[in-house]
């Protein structure tokens, strides 16, 4: 049985890795004023971070139901099943858009997978479901494996600038004011499947050392685990952190991703954030 893996742009996957592994991208999109863009193909992660510095916050939305369907028939020419892995359903109507297709369509079987989690973290299980559709694993056998998964799954972000969180809507202008002169730096979690407080910390350093606790509770076990360190427009800072927790803990592969601008237009710019799973 020949399976296709879907993903969606907030996985921010690199495009030379989705190539690679044969991995189908639907965007998400974000609008300036009356211009809209699909993410990771109109408009990069960098432009991004750009364009918000002199333009006002866009709103984002998902993929239009027809996209999907027009996927869907598409891969239906070559495969005989589609595991579909997206954002969190608590944040986005992304993976319920992927639900509502695959009713829509006959000649291909399709499997939605709700991530729980978003950024380079929902990447993994694309990945790991590309690998095993490789090796012409079934779907049955790729969806029990992205759930055992899910179990080890964890992801951290710290919010630098209350301003992006002001601006959406999310925080009010005095508890942003009052945040920023105290310096807090918001932890958030994914918590039944949305976003939620899990700290509020005083400072970037310390804000960053505790995602690195929290990792190390897991890591201690010696189990392998892959990790990602996930920027938003804080490319060096990434790979220092990198180096840094390589030395530190050799039973994690660490890789870098990035917050592009659907999730990075909630975030904003100088959002640091880590996610892992067990291998």
């Amino acid at each position: 049985m020949k399976t296709a893996i879907v993903t969606d742009s907030t996985a921010y996957i690199p495009k030379e890795l989705r190539e690679n592994w044969n991995i189908h991208m639907i965007p998400l999109n974000v609008i300036f004023g009356n211009e809209a863009y699909q993410e990771e193909i109109d408009i990069t992660w960098s432009h991004f971070y750009e364009e918000v510095k002199t333009k006002e916050l866009p709103k984002t939305s998902q993929p239009s139901i027809g996209q999907f369907v027009e996927l869907f028939e598409q891969l239906s020419k070559d495969y005989d099943a589609v595991i579909c892995i997206h954002l969190s359903s608590g944040i986005s109507g992304t993976f319920q858009g992927a639900v509502t297709a695959s009713t829509m369509v006959d000649k291909i079987n399709v499997y939605p997978f709700d991530s729980e989690i978003s950024c380079m973290v929902q990447g993994f299980y694309a990945l790991e479901a590309a690998k095993m559709a490789v090796r012409e694993e079934g779907p049955e056998e790729i969806m029990q494996r992205l759930e055992e998964l899910k179990k080890s799954a964890r992801a951290y972000f710290m919010v630098d600038d209350l301003s992006h969180l002001q601006r959406g809507g999310r925080l009010s202008s005095a508890q942003a004011f009052i945040g920023s002169l105290l310096q807090v730096k918001p932890l958030l979690h994914f918590e039944n499947k949305v976003i939620v407080p899990f700290e509020k910390i005083r400072t970037r350093k310390k804000a960053m050392k505790r995602i690195v606790d929290l990792l190390a509770e897991d890591a201690v076990s010696g189990d392998a685990y892959q990790a990602v360190i996930i920027h938003a427009n804080r490319e060096a800072e990434a790979e220092e952190w990198r180096k840094e927790l390589s030395a530190m803990y050799p039973n994690v592969d660490f890789t870098i991703g990035y917050f592009g601008a659907v999730i990075g237009t909630h975030l904003g710019e100088g959002s640091m954030g880590m996610g892992w799973m067990k291998k």
